[in-house]
């Protein structure tokens, strides 16, 4: 849109220039004798209310704010004692659990921990008042679901405080991966008092409480979070940083000039023009994510309630030369949706490998027998498709991309529509859309944590579509105590959700970071926020 190279270079030098003098004072804070990193997240959180938080974004401020029962370690491993469980017992038949708290832990405000701001929060989390996206994390509960459906009272669900520093939990049915679900961000507990006494608590400074490694010391919008070492926290001597300020930053270019100029020291968003360089030059890190970048069909509104509309499209891209010429990181075209990394069930078996692809890459002799089937032959009639997006240069590129293969090869035309990320995200809940994007990571290590996604009911279906078919094979594979059973169910399931395609996989995602040399023990958990800052340091 830009009319000159020059043009959009001055614009960039002043843009971090502005950024730099008057919004993040990134030089002050690191001449001081503190330790102190500067990340760049690359949005505005929408929310610092775990119950609400749904985005990655979010979940990075809230990983850093908070302990759950759980808490990855560097090696991906949940074990006791790693956050604010330090044991726990299972029953034989699996539905329940009854977990034994650290008596050490305290809130920012000093208040104690207690198995009751357990019992609260995952209470809420539930409340169909709260309006909660991931509550159907919850549903594993005994009762869990019938009380957001309104159908019991918050008494009969499955997490009671026996005491102040032992919780019993009951399931619906055995859960396999349930340890790994407490330790996701939206399972954290909530300080009560604080709560009660004001639904806002979480949008101020000063009545935010969390129990976390690190406490929320100031909050600019739109410019940069500051959180500080939090001096109640039980680990607190694992903690070496002083501050980890967090800017806003959304423009790839103006990253990597912070970046190059020292403003920043961890970026999340190199520009595409400069992957290649950077990562062959070392000064970007290439990690593996086992997660899925794709579009989301709005099926309630025409032409995407027809499913031949839909496959015709996800049939007429070519999804390696957008990995290999777009992104250009490594990442793998995705013809289904599960990505790769995810066990089968048994030692060395992956699901994706197992249940393969679904469907033929940049087939267009296919897509086009399929629109023309739909009435649309050779794009004629055809409706300008409006596609959503957050304001983000991969999601315009990778658009960009998609548009010109639609018009060549089906002779659709695209509008696109991009909005700010908070904006963006209330729009596409409230379905206020007809094409856009979405990335999905796993919360737990199970292909159930992105099959679960598209149930008719679930918080984060936001196609408009439903499966019975669908629905109850996904229940099957919930309740199935057997593994070679559960997962027949879950590829069948996958099957279904490809078939219909009310989602359009594109690729599996890598993570690819800009690290200074200085900054030690940040790393990217394979499950949750982008970055896990607990173990982080600074070392000149």
């Amino acid at each position: 849109m830009r009319s000159t190279r020059f043009i959009l270079q001055v614009l960039i030098i002043i843009l971090a220039f502005a950024i730099t003098a008057c919004g993040t004072k990134q030089p002050e804070e690191k001449q001081q004798s503190e330790a102190v990193i500067v990340y760049n997240l690359g949005t505005e959180p929408k929310t610092l209310d775990p119950a609400k938080a749904s985005g990655k974004p979010e979940m990075t401020v809230l990983a850093a704010l908070f302990d759950g029962l759980v808490r990855y370690n560097k090696n991906n491993e949940l074990i006791k004692g790693s956050g604010m469980a330090v044991d726990w017992t299972v029953s034989p038949d699996g539905l329940k659990y009854v977990f034994k708290l650290r008596q050490d832990a305290k809130w920012s405000n000093g208040d104690p921990v207690t198995a009751n701001d357990f019992e609260f929060a995952w209470k809420r989390l539930l409340a169909p008042e709260t309006g909660a996206e991931y509550a159907y994390q919850l549903f594993y509960l005994k009762n869990g679901q019938k009380y957001h459906e309104g159908k019991v009272t918050a008494d009969q669900v499955g997490v009671r405080a026996i005491n102040s520093y032992t919780l019993e939990v009951e399931l619906e049915f055995p859960t396999p991966y349930f340890i790994a679900l407490t330790a996701t961000t939206n399972l954290v507990p909530l300080n009560r008092k604080v709560v009660e006494a004001n639904p806002d608590w979480h949008s101020a400074v000063e009545t935010y409480v969390s129990n976390g490694p690190f406490s929320l010391a100031s909050w600019q919008h739109h410019q940069r979070l500051v959180l500080k070492k939090n001096p109640t926290y039980w680990d607190a001597s694992s903690v070496n940083l002083d501050k980890l300020i967090i800017t806003m930053v959304e423009s790839r270019d103006t990253e990597l000039i912070m970046f190059q100029n020292n403003e920043i020291d961890i970026g999340e968003n190199p520009p595409l023009q400069e992957m290649r360089r950077l990562i062959s030059e070392g000064v970007a890190t290439v990690t593996t994510d086992p997660s899925t970048y794709y579009y989301i069909f709005n099926t309630a509104k025409p032409p995407f309630n027809d499913v031949r509309v839909r496959k015709a499209l996800a049939y007429a891209i070519d999804r390696k030369a957008i990995t290999e010429n777009v992104l250009q990181a490594g990442q793998k075209p995705a013809l289904a949706f599960v990505p790769y990394g995810f066990s089968d069930g048994g030692p060395g078996k992956d699901f994706r490998k197992i249940g393969g692809n679904y469907f033929k890459d940049n087939d267009v002799s296919k897509a086009r027998a399929l629109l023309a089937e739909a009435g649309y032959p050779g794009g004629a009639g055809f409706p300008e498709i409006e596609f959503l997006y957050n304001t983000n240069e991969s999601h315009k590129k990778i658009a960009e991309a998609i548009a010109h293969m639609w018009k060549e090869n089906l002779g659709i035309r695209v509008r696109l529509i991009n909005q700010e990320w908070g904006v963006y995200l209330n729009n596409r809940f409230q379905g206020n859309f007809q094409l856009t994007w979405s990335g999905w990571g796993p919360d737990y290590p199970d292909p159930m944590t992105f099959l679960n996604v598209y149930v008719s009911d679930g918080g984060h279906n936001e196609t408009n579509w439903g499966s019975p078919q669908y629905d109850e094979l996904i229940n099957r594979a919930r309740k199935s105590g057997n593994n070679i059973e559960r997962f027949a169910y879950m590829h069948e399931a996958e099957k279904i959700l490809m078939d219909e395609m009310p989602i359009m996989p594109i690729y599996f995602y890598v993570n690819v970071t800009l690290y200074k040399p200085w900054v030690k023990g940040v790393f990217s958990p394979t499950f949750g926020p982008m970055q896990e800052f607990k173990w982080a340091s600074v070392k000149k």
